[in-house]
């Protein structure tokens, strides 16, 4: 089954449908919910190349995407029983907060402010990132530190909106920004030439050049003015769907650093000696008690929707538009010098 809902976006876009909120209690979990509801609700944010991008035949598919294919895999397998959302940045708290969504898996970085007083809980990393600005080639800016005075296309309720504002103070710039609550908006603003500059995440920038209509034109600037983890989010005080989410990412990660992948995982369930490996796959133990789900959770991820390297190369990687090269960087496998780490299957 898979639905899409788009709401919160501006004009040229599906109409939204409406949502009901389901109210979440202490007797019935959000695993409950979604069991009897028979699909996950996933929110997204709006489409954008490497991490969420929307075919003209309604199909979702991206780097994000996965972690929603992954959880109702674990859920139901099936990566597919996904209801997706597809929400601005301005209201998608507002939609976790309200029960409209299960689990929100988009560019959404974890600050202590989101952690603490919105009422989410942030599960872990899967995109290690930080900010940045594009430029045109033809503006001769080399530098961040060159925007002295500059427009600059920006969302509002972001991250980016504020370590903008803190970039510029810390280093008098009197940057001048642009705010806007769609992106789609923000970006076509900027590729017509209505700011100097545009901020957003590194990757997000990559994926923004990717749609341009001309890519070439445009150049990321050096700097990297801030941390951004990203990662995916669900609503506090459901320590089981929390743990469902973050293990679901984990098994990806984990089924890169182990060796298995979506091509071998019968023959390594089958065949390895390894204690770790047949864990995992629940051919012994029983790790799947207490989130709740049946023994082969993981091995239906790893089959249906593959291990952390298969999809980032698929959507991130060289030989994509979004060309992010991931050998040497922050999120490669802690065995390669990166960040990318997963508690062990034990």
């Amino acid at each position: 089954m898979k639905k899409v809902s788009l709401f919160g976006l501006g004009a040229g876009l599906l109409a939204a449908l409406a949502l009901s909120p389901e109210p979440v209690s202490a007797q019935e979990s959000t695993l409950d919910i979604v069991k009897s509801r028979g699909h996950l609700r996933c929110q997204l944010g709006t489409p954008a190349p490497g991490f969420y991008s929307l075919s003209d035949a309604g199909k979702w598919s991206g780097f994000d995407v996965e972690t929603c294919r992954a959880v109702s895999a674990s859920i139901f397998g099936d990566p597919d029983k996904i209801e997706y959302q597809s929400v601005t940045s301005a209201v998608r708290f507002t939609a976790m907060a309200n029960g409209e969504s299960d689990v929100l898996s988009r560019t959404t970085t974890w600050t202590l402010f989101r952690e603490t007083q919105l009422g989410l809980d942030f599960t872990t990393v899967n995109f290690y990132d930080g900010q940045g600005f594009m430029v045109t080639n033809d503006s001769g800016v080399k530098s961040a530190l060159e925007l002295k005075g500059a427009t600059v296309c920006v969302l509002t309720g972001t991250t980016t909106e504020l370590n903008l504002t803190d970039y510029g103070r810390t280093n008098g710039l009197d940057i001048q920004p642009v705010v806007f609550e769609d992106s789609n908006v923000r970006d076509s603003t900027f590729f017509s030439g209505g700011c100097d500059a545009i901020t957003n995440d590194k990757s997000g920038l990559a994926s923004i050049r990717a749609k341009a209509p001309d890519r070439s034109i445009f150049t990321i600037l050096p700097e990297t003015i801030s941390k951004e983890p990203l990662g995916p989010v669900v609503r506090q005080n459901d320590s089981q769907w929390n743990d469902i989410v973050m293990w679901a990412v984990f098994t990806m990660v984990a089924a890169e650093e182990l060796g298995i992948n979506s091509g071998n995982v019968d023959k390594m369930r089958a065949e390895s000696g390894n204690p770790e490996i047949r864990r995992m796959l629940g051919v012994e133990g029983d790790l799947n008690t207490g989130l709740g789900l049946g023994k082969d959770w993981a091995y239906n991820i790893i089959k249906m929707v593959g291990n952390y390297g298969e999809n980032y190369e698929e959507y991130m990687g060289s030989k994509t538009v979004m060309n992010i090269p991931r050998a040497g960087s922050v999120n490669d496998l802690w065995t390669r010098g990166g960040l990318m780490y997963s508690p062990p299957f034990r």
